[in-house]
Order: structure tokens, then C-alpha cells, then sequence
């Protein structure tokens, strides 16, 4: 018998990959940025995952929704930390596009599960 849990999502694969992600470019980021950018792009990253994993356990659609739009709402702050550091020079052309391509590849697939919620007959409103 196959158990299903929040790691079978593939969203929150994506996700994970994507905190990883930015681990490693932020073990570079200066000292004096360990508790500013550093931290908060560290946080929001969590966040994604987080609130994917919580948001799997909630019975209801608007439950499940919510959690899964404040997972979108901190993959856009990443966004934003990502183009920020690539201004102030924390990250190189390359890293940069990689996170950008795993914060794309989040987000479409995000958008899809929530699609999914929505339109599963077999979940309570």
C-alpha cells in the first residue's frame, strides 16, 4: 500500500529543490548579511515548502487554498531577494538565472496544484 503525504507533491519537490537552491548561494552572501538578506531569503524559501506541507493536511479547499497562496506570496518575495542580489552583486549571471528558472518552475507548478484544489469535486468547500 502506497502512503501519500506532502512529499509526493511534486510542487513541493520543486520547492524543496528550490531551498537548496538558495542555501548554497546564500552561504556566499557577505557576514554582514546574515541577519538582513540572507535570513529573510532564507525564511521566505522555507516558507514555500512549509506551506505546502501544511496546507496537503487541511480538509477544505479555502483551508488548502490559503496555505498554498501565502506558499505563492513568499515565492514572489524570493523573487524579489533573487533580482536584489544579483544587483548587489551577491550572485553571479548563472546562479542567477538558476534561481530564477527554479522560482519559474515552482510557481507553475504551485499554480497548478492550486488548480487542482479548486477544481476537485471531492473536497469540501
Amino acid at each position: 500500500m502506497v502512503t501519500f503525504n506532502f512529499e509526493n507533491i511534486v510542487a513541493w519537490q520543486k520547492a524543496h529543490k528550490f531551498v537548496l537552491n538558495v542555501y548554497e548561494a546564500t552561504k556566499h552572501f557577505p557576514d554582514e548579511e546574515r541577519f538582513g538578506l540572507t535570513s529573510q531569503f532564507r525564511r521566505a524559501a522555507i516558507s514555500i515548502e512549509a506551506n505546502i506541507a501544511e496546507g496537503y493536511k487541511k480538509l477544505g479547499k479555502a483551508d488548502k487554498l490559503r496555505f498554498m497562496n501565502i506558499a505563492q506570496g513568499s515565492l514572489e518575495e524570493c523573487r524579489d531577494y533573487i533580482i536584489l542580489s544579483r544587483d548587489l552583486g551577491y550572485i553571479e549571471i548563472n546562479e542567477y538565472e538558476q534561481l530564477c528558472n527554479a522560482s519559474e518552475q515552482t510557481a507553475k507548478l504551485l499554480y497548478g496544484y492550486c488548480n487542482g484544489i479548486i477544481n476537485n469535486n471531492f473536497l469540501k468547500d
